[in-house]
């Protein structure tokens, strides 16, 4: 017997998430495409999280917020966009929190504790040179987070929404971490991007979606006021099979 629902709110809600993922992927390949265009990212863009011209003078001005000066646990996502706001987190002292690509081991985040590392923050800070030196942990094994900083596609100047590559691995970190209770309402969420990433308009936007409180360019900082409060953990209903399937820590 088959299990497939095909009732009519069922359908809806497909329809819907279509829609949506179809508007995202508009946003995505208009923005690759602008910053390829521009030269503000390398051909080869699209696909990923820009690894866009500016991304020191983005961090720097992150660092100047007062809640990165008070945030003593930052997690942030290990693309080449954001390392230097990976880099200045260990120089400035502050325990870093990597998620392991595609969370794919069964504790999916690495720690970086700059009073242990051994090697060059600039070395340990990197996706490859974490996977090599950083022990990897769970949230069972965590601190409470201060501020996350995640990549970003395309970001809502008006309310911090924000469209991804479309992989959906950010949403499901955050979310599981605040299933954990080491994310709250109060953590600071940011992410540095290039100014031609920032858009002036509505974005589409789905359930599990969270937006961000600041987007850094390195022209400005913009402090974004979202529509709705972030998922309170994983909506189990939005997972894909392939990420049941693969991810250790949602079985």
């Amino acid at each position: 017997m088959s299990t497939t629902d095909s009732s009519p709110s069922s359908l809806h809600r497909s329809n819907s998430v279509t829609s949506i993922d179809d508007a995202k992927q508009s946003v995505r390949r208009r923005v690759w495409d602008l910053l390829e265009r521009e030269g503000a990212a390398p051909p080869g863009v699209h696909g990923h999280i820009p690894d866009f011209v500016g991304k020191e003078a983005a961090a720097a001005r992150l660092t100047e917020l007062d809640a990165w000066k008070q945030a003593r646990v930052i997690k942030c996502n290990p693309d080449r966009a954001q390392l230097p706001v990976r880099v200045r987190a260990l120089q400035e002292g502050k325990l870093l929190y990597m998620a392991v690509p595609r969370l794919a081991t069964p504790k999916p985040f690495y720690l970086l504790d700059p009073d242990d590392l051994e090697v060059p923050f600039e070395t340990a800070a990197t996706s490859t040179g974490a996977a090599e030196i950083a022990p990897r942990v769970g949230p069972d094994d965590m601190r409470p987070v201060d501020m996350i900083v995640c990549g970003s596609v395309a970001v809502s100047r008006r309310n911090g929404v924000r469209v991804g590559k479309g992989a959906g691995y950010s949403d499901l970190e955050i979310a599981l971490l605040t299933e954990a209770g080491l994310v709250t309402m109060d953590t600071v969420i940011a992410t540095t991007i290039h100014q031609s990433q920032l858009l002036d308009e509505e974005l589409p936007d789905a359930d599990h979606d969270f937006s961000v409180d600041y987007a850094i360019t390195p022209d400005e900082v913009v402090a974004c006021t979202p529509d709705r409060g972030r998922p309170s953990g994983i909506l189990r209903e939005s997972l894909r099979a392939d990420q049941l399937d693969d991810i250790p820590v949602l079985r």
